[in-house]
């Protein structure tokens, strides 16, 4: 598919993704959010790619929804779009591969919620994050009530969201919302780095590993580890444990090849 406002290929098994809308700071629009939902279930299914990366064409991560779209929208049509955002944002955070946002400049609102919906965040010195939406007489649409006080703890959301304020990169690591802050040069190094590390474990551990963690960050304990013990049951049956546990003992690297 050739897409209008995104930029995808494929290299060495990772999927690059680039939303790129440099005039309008890559704000997502409903055409940017279908064309999102289309990239990443083309992701989820193929066998080539491993990893994915996202990020942003220009000086913008995603700087936001198009409030200039949204601000002609009735209620119906503003809640079919908030919907659609939020399907995407799960689309993203679920699919059985890993997906690394790269935050190269501004991630507000919709962007700070996309890169929040990513499994790791490593950001440019030059990020700055954000969800700005009581400024706009509405509040985060696309998940960011809740996934923001998951990394970040209830308080600290609060602030952020009440206040409207943008913060650094290093504010935004020092609380817990990026993973990793890099020189901007070196961020797509950085993000490839991580990547490429991750395209050489198994799989299917890589897929059990990221389900059992997203679903049970929403259970008690007792639970959680429950779900834990049916997820690594079903690595300790596949191909991929026998060889990854051969390899070790033969000292030799692994040769994975479930997908």
């Amino acid at each position: 598919m050739d897409y209008k406002h995104i930029l995808f290929e494929v290299k060495d098994n990772i999927g690059y993704v680039t939303v790129n809308r440099p005039n309008a700071l890559n704000a997502l629009n409903t055409e940017v959010l279908s064309e999102l939902d289309h990239v990443f279930r083309h992701i989820e299914k193929s066998d080539e790619v491993k990893c994915a990366i996202v990020t942003g064409a220009g000086r913008a991560f995603v700087a936001g929804a198009d409030i200039a779209q949204m601000s002609e929208l009735n209620t119906t049509e503003g809640r079919d779009m908030t919907i659609q955002g939020q399907n995407v944002m799960e689309l993203i955070e679920n699919i059985d591969k890993p997906v690394i946002a790269a935050v190269n400049g501004f991630a507000l609102g919709g962007g700070c919620e996309l890169a929040m919906a990513c499994d790791v965040r490593i950001a440019s010195e030059k990020a700055k994050f954000g969800q700005p939406e009581v400024n706009l007489g509405i509040i985060p649409g696309y998940g960011g009530t809740q996934r923001l006080p998951r990394l970040v703890g209830k308080g600290m959301a609060k602030y952020l969201i009440f206040g409207a304020e943008m913060i650094d990169a290093n504010e935004a690591y020092r609380i817990g919302l990026v993973e990793k802050v890099v020189p901007h040069e070196e961020l797509i190094a950085e993000a490839e780095k991580f990547a490429k590390l991750v395209c050489t474990k198994a799989p299917i551990s890589i897929k059990m590993a990221k389900k059992a963690i997203n679903t049970g960050i929403n259970l008690d304990l007792k639970s959680g580890v429950a779900f834990e013990a049916e997820a690594y049951v079903s690595t300790f049956c596949s191909e991929d444990r026998v060889e990854g546990m051969k390899a070790f003992v033969e000292k030799r690297p692994a040769n994975f090849k479930n997908k």
